[in-house]
């Protein structure tokens, strides 16, 4: 079923032309066509099927500096700002909040692992506290276990994700651009080999620069350009919960179940890692580069089946622009959810936590985490087709960087002086020999 999301009234009317076209209705691109507007810019964003529908409203909506890989850290700091900095200027709501993040382990080399992430993360300014076994149970003593430590980050957060891609769309509205529902992009028009429009299934607009910010479907976009990006998707499993009847943390990690409050009072529910992997041409021709990947986390990653094939968003064809795409046809990926792992993940989330015993599941779903094979994005111009400014490959973290992503993208896009580094980001890495590197933290 889809996951829950708040509807919002769009642009009736394609334009003719723009100064920036972005492909794609995430947090990402949302985002990305929020801080181009911002600065003046002529911007319209085109998305197939519903503002946010895809993995930017199934995530847990943590927003987090916490255990992120170093690249992204910088870009994971500036995002903590700036998710209050869109509420103060625009006066949406999109649930965000720092409550802190609670680890809580019985594992003594997780909590190793923290804690030399904590070293780097104080190094570079970052507050995280470990937590001593005594801490650990006083802050996890909903639970009513003994821990033997954890890991308490108290100016991180979370934002909701059934409202958060809806609000930056009206807020993009609000200053002058233009956002559209139920229009796919088909592709792209080039003259002198640099992009002149963006080719949709309404018809035409006259561009020259464009960011593809189209998740799950980014590499069969590229593709159809030459271009090769390394993309796989996991399909993976949440559930949400009635509010329990009692106060409980805000949000929690633990290897068995991960817990986050909604804005509403219930709880999402998830096991972090787990899910399948449906095998597809594209999965297959990448393969030798995600390999490394999938052997870190075989415990929690099973084969799936053909539903991952049958969506159409790693197709291997070649699309034409007269007539219609996988994306027309699948206008918002909707999985179906791993009844198993609904199963599983309730039942270790009311042995976590006992008051969710009286809660009751209201709603699962799947969705495709689009993965790149270091865990970080690709965001950076294509030099083979100028103009076009990737953003994709997110990896299960692009709801939480959301707003530093798209600050970086229009300042990438606009030639101004970028809010963090980009060149940690820009997909060219993946060419090189050090694709599957993967930081320590």
């Amino acid at each position: 079923m889809p996951a829950p999301l708040i509807p919002v009234e769009t642009s009736p009317d394609l334009p003719t032309d723009a100064d920036v076209v972005v492909i794609g209705g995430g947090i990402i691109g949302a985002f990305t066509a929020y801080y181009l507007a911002k600065r003046g810019m002529n911007v319209a964003l085109v998305e197939k099927g519903r503002i946010g529908a895809e993995q930017s409203s199934r995530n847990w909506g943590w927003c987090r500096q916490q255990n992120r890989d170093a690249r992204e850290l910088p870009m994971a700091t500036k995002s903590l700002e700036l998710w209050s900095q869109f509420a103060a200027e625009t006066g949406e709501q999109t649930g965000f909040t720092r409550c802190g993040l609670l680890y809580l382990s019985n594992d003594e080399k997780e909590i190793d692992g923290w804690a030399r992430w904590g070293e780097f993360a104080r190094s570079v300014n970052v507050e995280t506290h470990m937590l001593t076994a005594q801490q650990a149970a006083e802050r996890g003593r909903a639970t009513g276990k003994q821990w033997k430590g954890g890991v308490y980050a108290p100016t991180d957060g979370i934002a909701d994700p059934s409202r958060a891609a809806p609000a930056v769309a009206r807020a993009i509205m609000a200053l002058g651009s233009t956002v559209h529902q139920g229009c796919a992009v088909r592709g792209l028009e080039t003259e002198g080999g640099r992009l002149s429009g963006v080719v949709t299934e309404k018809g035409t607009i006259r561009t020259r620069l464009a960011v593809l910010a189209a998740g799950a479907w980014a590499s069969s976009f590229c593709r159809q350009y030459g271009i090769r990006f390394p993309q796989a998707t996991i399909r993976q499993t949440v559930l949400r919960v009635s509010p329990p009847n009692q106060d409980l943390p805000s949000a929690l990690h633990t290897s068995q179940a991960s817990m986050t409050r909604r804005f509403d009072g219930s709880y999402t529910l998830a096991i972090s890692g787990r899910g399948r992997v449906d095998p597809t041409p594209q999965l297959l021709s990448f393969a030798p580069q995600f390999l490394p990947m999938f052997q870190r986390r075989w415990r929690n990653l099973a084969v799936g089946g053909f539903e991952g094939a049958r969506a159409g968003h790693e197709s291997w064809k070649r699309w034409r622009l007269d007539e219609p795409t996988p994306m027309e046809k699948m206008r918002i990926l909707d999985p179906t959810p791993d009844a198993a792992a609904v199963k599983l993940t309730y039942a270790r989330a009311a042995q976590l936590m006992p008051a969710f015993k009286e809660s009751t599941v209201t709603a699962a779903w799947a969705g495709y985490v689009d993965s790149t094979p270091d865990g970080v994005p690709g965001i950076g111009e294509m030099a083979s087709l100028p103009g076009l400014v990737l953003a994709a490959g997110f990896s299960g973290h692009g709801f939480g960087i959301g707003p530093g992503a798209g600050h970086l993208i229009a300042d990438i896009v606009s030639g101004a002086q970028p809010i963090v580094d980009p060149q940690p980001y820009h997909p060219d890495r993946f060419k090189s020999s050090a694709w599957g590197k993967v930081a320590d933290f």
